[in-house]
C-alpha cells in the first residue's frame, strides 16, 4: 500500500487500495438550529400552539450514540390530559363534519409539507433514537410521506368506500420508541382520514420528532385541536387512555403494557387496537438462494439494531443447508460496522437506552449459561454510546429463554428443521404471531407454508417490507387490529346506527365474578308449576315422550359434567322444559371439540361451506311451524311474530351463506414489484354468548357469520329462552355440518362466558349480555390478548338488517394476513 502523507491522512490511492470505509457524517446543523429555536425546551403541543404548564417535572432527551443532551420535555399530568382531550373534543365537532374532499386536502398538504422538511425529520429521528441515518432517511420518513398521501385518498373516498360507518371521536394514540415518527403516522393518518381527532403520547425516550411533526402539521394549515401531542411517562399514558372523553385507544408497544391497557379500558366502551411484541420466524429452506437469505437476515434482525417488533429473531434452517448458511452468516457479520447514527457509512447504530442494553446483555448471558454457543461480530465497538455487537446464538432448543422471549435487540437465535411440516410447527411454536418470512425458490411451498403460519404478515424472500396500502398487525399475543390498508380504517369507525356506549358497570370483582354454579336458578323439582306435554290418541290425552335437552358438542348430544339441569319457564312462570346446566368442564370439552374441527372446516372449499349453510335454511324451513310454535309458547309472542322470526332466521342463513365465497381477500396495491395478497383468515375458535332478545334470530345471526368464514364456535344460547337454539341440533345433524364446528352449551350465560373468556385456547369472544359481563370479558381477555366483541349491556334490534347483519360481523369473524410475494427474473417493461 502506498505511504500516507505527512498528515497521516490517507490519500485517494490509499483508500482505493485498502477499500476501508471512512466516516461520512450527516450534517446536524439544521436539527441543532431547530432545537436552539425552542431553547432546547419543549412543552406540549395542544390546540395548534405550544403549552408550557408551570410546575411540571421535565425529562432530558439524549442522543444514544453520543450521550449528548438534546432537549428537555415536559412530564405531563392529569390536568394536561384534560386540556388536550378537551381541545380534541372541541375540534372533532367541526373536523368530523367537513366534506371528505376538504379533509383530503389537509392530509395532502401535510404530506407535501413533510417532504419539504424530510431531511430535518430524518436527522432529528436518528439523533433522538440512535438509528442509522440511512434507515431514517431511506425507510422511515419516506413511509411517513407515503401514509399521508395514501390516507388523503381514503379521506376523499370515505363516504363511498366506507359507506355505513362513521368516525369514533377522540383517539388516544400511544406509540413506542423504536420507530417514533413512522408508527405515530400509522395511527394518526387513518384516524384523521375517517374524521377523528387525535391526542398523541410519544414514548418517553423519543419525543422530539412527534413534536416536530406537530409543528409541521400546523404549518400545513391543519386546524387547531385536530392533532395534539402531549408528553409524559408510562403512567401518564394510562391516564390518557382511561379519560372518559377518549373514544378509542390505538397502542403499539410491549405485550405486557398492552395487557395493562386492555384491563384499564375494560367495560368503558372504548374501542381498542393493540400492535404488540413478536418473535418472528425467518425460515430458510434448502431451495433458497443462501446469499439472498443472508442479506435478508441483515434486514430482518440487525435493521434498527433489532429493535423491531417484527424482527426475524428466530432463524429456522433446513438441516441440509444449516452449516453452510451459518458460515456465510458469520462471514457477513464480520463486515457489519457499528457507529454514530449520523454516519452514513455505518450498518448498526446505538440502542435507545441503557436499560435496553442491560436487558439484552442479560439474555445473552443466560443463553451462555444454558450451554448455547454465542458468536458476536468482531468489529470495533465505539467507546462512547450505547452499542451492542450483532450476535448469533446457536445450540439452543425450543425451551430456551432466548428462543421464547422477545429480546428486542441485535440478537439472532438459530435452530434447524427437517421437513416443511416441522418448520410450520416450529414457526407457530410461540405465543406471538406478528410476522414471518420464508426463503425458497419454490413458490408452491412458500404459499402453502405462508397460509399455515399464524402471523399477520408473511414475506416471501424478503423481510420488514411495509407500505401504507397493506395492513400490519398480529395474531395471538401480538395483538389485534391493523395499521394501514383499508383493513386499518375499520379501527377508527363505528357503524352509523351505533352511538358511543357509556356503560356504568361499577366495580366488578374479577376474582368472584360468575364463579357460582347452579345458584341463580336452583334446579330443584317442585319449585314451579310444571306444564306437562301431552298428545292425543283416539280422543285420549296421554303424556308425550319426554324430551331431554342436552349439551351439544363434537357433533353429539352430551349430558353435562355436573349432571344438573335448569328449568326454562314460560311467560307465566310455568316450567316448559329442563335444559343442561353446563360448567367449566363442559367448556373445556367443547373447546377441545372445536379445535379438532376448526382446521378441516377452515380449509374446506368456500362453496362447500355455503352449501351446508343453505342446507340449514332448507331444514329449518321444513320445521317452520314447529319451531315457531315453541318460540311462541316460550316467549309469549303471537304465532305470527314467531313465524316472522323464524322466516328472518332463514333469510339470515341465506344471507351469510352468500358470503362464504365473497370475502376472502384482495390484492393490495403496494409499492412492491410483485403481489401483496390480503387473505381474510378465520379467527379460529370463537366463544359466543347470545342475548335474551330474539332468541332464535340472535342465535342464527351470531353463529352463522362466524362459521361461514371458517371458524368453529362454542355458543351459549339465550339464558332465558334457549329452546329454539336447541332445536338446531337436528338441523345441524341433517345438514352435513361436521361435528365440532358448532357446539352449544346451555346454562348461566356469565358463568360459561367466564371460562370461555379465560380459556387460553379460545381466539375470540363475543358477548351480548350485561354491562358487568362485558367488562369482565374484556378484562379476562387480556391474558392471551384475544379479540372481543361485547355489547356493554345495550340491546340490538336483531331484525334490523344494519344491526343484525352486515360488514361489522365479517370484521369480527376474520383476521387479515398480508403475504408479500416479490417477482423478478426478466423485469419486463
Amino acid at each position: 500500500m502506498a505511504a500516507c502523507t505527512g498528515s497521516d491522512k490517507p490519500t485517494v490511492r490509499d483508500i482505493f487500495t485498502s477499500m476501508q470505509y471512512g466516516p461520512a457524517p450527516e450534517a446536524a446543523n439544521v436539527a441543532q438550529a431547530w432545537l436552539d429555536s425552542h431553547n432546547r425546551s419543549f412543552g406540549h403541543f395542544v390546540d395548534g400552539k405550544w403549552l408550557q404548564p408551570e410546575g411540571r417535572q421535565t425529562y432530558t432527551t439524549k442522543n444514544p450514540a453520543t450521550g449528548e443532551s438534546l432537549a428537555s420535555t415536559v412530564q405531563g399530568n392529569e390536568e394536561d390530559v384534560e386540556v388536550a382531550v378537551s381541545a380534541a373534543r372541541k375540534a372533532f365537532e367541526t373536523w368530523s363534519k367537513l366534506p371528505c374532499h376538504v379533509r383530503a386536502r389537509y392530509l395532502y398538504s401535510i404530506a407535501r409539507t413533510v417532504q419539504k422538511h424530510q431531511r430535518l425529520l430524518s436527522v432529528v429521528e436518528s439523533m433522538d433514537n440512535g438509528k442509522p441515518i440511512r434507515e431514517s432517511r431511506d425507510c422511515d420518513v419516506p413511509l411517513v410521506v407515503r401514509h399521508f398521501y395514501h390516507h388523503a385518498g381514503w379521506a376523499q373516498l370515505r363516504d363511498t368506500e366506507m359507506n355505513g360507518w362513521k368516525p369514533l371521536g377522540v383517539v388516544a394514540a400511544i406509540v413506542p420508541w423504536n420507530f417514533p415518527l413512522m408508527l405515530l403516522t400509522w395511527k394518526i393518518c387513518p384516524a384523521l382520514a375517517m374524521g377523528n381527532t387525535v391526542v398523541l403520547k410519544p414514548a418517553t425516550y423519543t419525543r422530539l420528532t412527534a413534536l416536530l411533526l406537530a409543528e409541521i402539521c400546523a404549518e400545513a394549515g391543519l386546524p387547531p385541536g385536530v392533532f395534539n401531542v402531549v408528553t409524559g411517562n408510562g403512567a401518564f399514558g394510562e391516564k390518557l387512555a382511561v379519560h372518559p372523553n377518549v373514544d378509542k385507544v390505538a397502542f403499539t408497544g410491549s405485550t405486557e403494557v398492552g395487557r395493562t391497557l386492555r384491563k384499564a379500558t375494560a367495560g368503558t366502551g372504548k374501542k381498542l387496537s393493540l400492535e404488540l411484541g413478536g418473535k418472528s420466524p425467518f425460515i430458510v429452506f434448502d431451495t433458497a438462494d443462501l446469499d439472498g437469505a443472508v442479506e435478508g437476515l441483515v434486514d430482518a434482525i440487525w435493521f434498527n439494531q433489532g429493535q423491531v417488533c417484527s424482527a426475524g429473531s428466530r432463524l429456522l434452517m433446513q438441516e441440509s443447508i444449516a452449516e453452510d448458511l451459518i458460515q456465510r452468516l458469520k462471514q457477513r457479520l464480520s463486515h457489519l460496522r457499528l457507529g454514530d447514527s449520523l454516519d452514513k457509512a455505518i450498518d448498526v447504530g446505538a440502542l435507545v437506552d441503557e436499560t435496553q442494553k442491560k436487558t439484552i446483555t442479560e439474555f445473552v448471558k443466560e443463553a451462555r449459561a444454558e450451554g448455547a454457543q454465542v458468536f458476536q461480530a468482531p468489529g470495533p465497538i465505539p467507546k462512547k454510546g450505547l452499542f451492542y455487537p450483532p450476535t448469533l446464538i446457536t445450540g439452543v432448543d425450543t425451551t430456551s429463554g432466548c428462543v421464547r422471549e422477545e429480546i428486542f435487540g441485535p440478537v439472532l437465535v438459530a435452530m434447524t428443521f427437517r421437513t416443511a411440516k416441522e418448520s410450520i410447527a416450529l414457526g407457530n411454536n410461540t405465543p406471538y404471531g406478528l410476522a414471518a418470512s420464508l426463503w425458497t425458490e419454490n413458490l408452491p411451498l412458500a404459499l402453502e407454508v405462508a397460509l399455515s403460519l399464524k402471523a399477520g404478515t408473511v414475506w416471501v424472500n424478503g423481510h420488514n417490507m411495509f407500505d401504507a396500502a397493506a395492513g400490519f398487525g398480529g395474531y395471538k399475543e401480538s395483538g389485534f387490529g391493523r395499521d394501514g390498508g383499508k383493513e386499518g380504517l375499520y379501527e377508527y369507525v363505528r357503524p352509523n346506527w351505533e352511538s358511543r356506549p357509556h356503560p356504568n358497570p361499577g366495580d366488578v370483582n374479577v376474582k368472584t365474578f360468575a364463579v357460582a354454579y347452579g345458584v341463580d336458578v336452583p334446579p330443584i323439582p317442585g319449585q314451579n308449576v310444571i306444564c306437562p306435554s301431552v298428545i292425543k290418541q283416539e280422543d285420549t290425552e296421554i303424556p308425550s315422550v319426554d324430551r331431554t335437552y342436552k349439551l351439544y358438542y363434537g357433533g353429539a348430544q352430551k349430558r353435562p359434567d355436573g349432571m344438573y339441569s335448569r328449568p326454562i319457564c314460560g311467560p307465566n312462570g310455568e316450567v316448559l322444559a329442563y335444559v343442561a346446566d353446563g360448567n367449566r368442564k363442559d367448556v373445556r370439552n367443547a373447546v377441545e371439540a372445536a379445535h379438532k374441527a376448526a382446521p378441516g372446516w377452515g380449509k374446506r372449499a368456500a362453496h362447500n361451506r355455503a352449501q351446508i349453510v343453505y342446507y340449514m335454511a332448507e331444514n329449518l324451513e321444513l320445521r317452520r311451524d314447529e319451531v315457531a310454535q315453541r318460540l311462541s309458547t316460550l316467549t309469549g309472542q303471537s304465532k305470527e311474530k314467531a313465524l316472522h322470526e323464524v322466516d328472518l332466521s332463514i333469510q339470515r342463513l341465506f344471507y351469510w351463506g352468500a358470503f362464504c365465497d365473497k370475502y376472502g381477500g384482495t390484492v393490495q396495491e403496494t409499492l412492491l414489484y410483485g403481489a401483496t395478497v390480503l387473505i381474510r383468515e378465520p379467527m379460529g375458535v370463537v366463544g359466543i354468548a347470545c342475548p335474551d332478545e330474539s332468541p332464535l334470530l340472535s342465535f342464527v345471526s351470531l353463529f352463522a357469520p362466524a362459521i361461514v368464514r371458517g371458524n368453529a364456535v362454542i355458543i351459549i344460547p339465550s339464558e332465558k329462552c334457549p329452546l329454539p337454539a336447541l332445536d338446531f341440533y337436528q338441523v345441524f345433524d341433517t345438514s352435513d355440518l361436521p361435528g365440532g364446528v358448532v357446539n352449544i352449551l346451555t346454562g348461566g350465560r356469565d358463568h360459561l362466558s367466564k371460562y370461555l373468556a379465560e380459556h387460553q385456547d379460545v381466539q375470540a369472544m363475543w358477548y351480548f349480555g350485561s354491562a358487568e359481563g362485558s367488562k369482565f370479558v374484556e378484562w379476562a381477555s387480556a391474558e392471551n390478548c384475544k379479540r372481543t366483541w361485547v355489547n356493554y349491556g345495550l340491546p340490538r334490534e336483531w331484525d334490523d338488517v344494519h344491526q343484525g347483519a352486515g360488514e361489522e360481523f365479517l370484521y369480527h369473524a376474520t383476521q387479515c394476513k398480508n403475504i408479500w410475494i416479490p417477482m423478478g427474473e426478466i423485469f419486463a417493461n
